[in-house]
């Protein structure tokens, strides 16, 4: 029966290697169907605008992530401490997003913050922090949850209480013996931030970003041999930048417990 139970498991990730992978050979095998068959990645790296709405993303994605966690951990922390029966309230709360679409949400941004007494979308700093929270908004599904099941594996009230018999405060509790203790969930959670707010389209194009997916649509329409390698670069440094982000993460943990440090 174990022998069995393993053969199938392995037939399940064999399966969903393959259903993800093929996809990506497909776009390799295409973008390589330009002459010469290097010529759509060498002709995307030369275009000045590949760069420069890959970083913007990127720190768009950065900035979504910090603003998500400064929000959302100390709320899972708080509904978990002191308002347990609030927590069915606020998970459905943090479902809403996959319930609003993004373009019903950024064309409420847009009609709310085109006119006094906020109106943001009146400059480009204003624009990109109507991006930045149109991002924290879609995010909240994946970091409440993340954040949510790092605090389910922790003794929360005992590190609260052990830590403010020390005379801790608030601030310290959070950043010194609850972050640390969650930091893989958050960091789970926060990769897969990143990855959406790199790859997200809509809200992008109508607040008028320079975002890197808009600029993937429109290189499209031009050339599609450089639109499917550009979308192959975009996940690969998208890939290495997760797996910087995680190392440097989980290299720098320190997990706090009752009774000890380790």
């Amino acid at each position: 029966m174990s022998r069995t139970f393993r053969i199938f498991w392995w037939l399940v990730f064999i399966v969903g290697a393959v259903y993800f992978a093929l996809p990506l050979i497909g776009t390799l095998a295409f973008s390589l169907k330009d002459k010469p068959i290097t010529a759509a990645y060498t002709d995307l790296l030369k275009n000045k605008e590949f760069g420069t709405t890959f970083l913007y993303s990127f720190g768009i994605g950065l900035a979504t992530v910090a603003v998500s966690v400064a929000l959302i951990v100390p709320t899972a922390f708080w509904v978990r401490l002191r308002l347990p029966q609030a927590r069915p309230y606020v998970e459905f709360i943090t479902l809403l997003p996959f319930m609003v679409p993004p373009v019903v949400l950024v064309f409420g941004l847009i009609s709310t913050y085109s006119r006094p007494p906020l109106s943001l979308t009146g400059s480009n700093t204003g624009s990109d922090v109507l991006l930045v929270a149109a991002y924290v908004v879609l995010s909240l599904p994946y970091m409440y949850r993340a954040a949510d099941t790092g605090l389910s594996a922790i003794d929360v009230r005992a590190l609260t209480e052990a830590a403010q018999s020390l005379g801790a405060g608030w601030p310290t509790i959070l950043l010194r013996v609850i972050l640390p203790n969650v930091r893989v969930a958050v960091l789970s959670g926060s990769f897969l931030t990143l990855a959406i707010v790199v790859g997200e389209f809509t809200i992008a194009i109508f607040l008028a970003r320079p975002m890197f997916a808009p600029f993937l649509g429109l290189l499209g329409d031009a050339d599609p041999y450089q639109q499917a390698a550009g979308s192959l670069l975009s996940f690969g440094l998208t890939w290495v930048a997760l797996i910087i982000i995680s190392l440097l993460g989980r290299g720098s943990q320190t997990r706090i417990s009752v009774g000890g440090a380790r």
